[in-house]
């Protein structure tokens, strides 16, 4: 199994908020180390490896994740506690999932 994630930053070099809150949980659970690759979305140069990415896959919003497994099509994660659930066989509360569904409004969208 591989496992992209896919961060944003935006046209001036700033970060994207919730990719950085996303990273920090990761980091903080000692789940950033099971990323196989992390890839920027530069808004800035729609030629970024991100940005190619999240073109091939239609996805909208960052960060996300790619899952790919041998002999399946790749996976895509738009919602942290989900990717957290189904790919890391993390313990996830249904009150931090709802938090994160219903907080769309802190999402980046490319």
């Amino acid at each position: 199994m591989k496992i992209t994630m896919v961060k944003k930053i935006f046209a001036d070099g700033s970060p994207c908020k919730k990719c950085g809150e996303v990273e920090d949980k990761m980091r903080a659970a000692g789940q950033l180390e099971r990323i196989d690759h992390i890839v920027i979305a530069d808004e800035s140069n729609d030629q970024s490896e991100g940005m190619l990415l999240a073109a091939e896959h239609a996805v909208d919003r960052a960060p996300f994740f790619i899952v790919e497994r041998d002999g399946e099509p790749a996976k895509i994660y738009t919602v942290y506690f989900k990717f957290v659930k189904e790919v890391l066989d993390a313990e996830t509360s249904e009150e931090d999932e709802i938090a994160e569904i219903m907080n769309d409004v802190d999402l980046d969208f490319l």
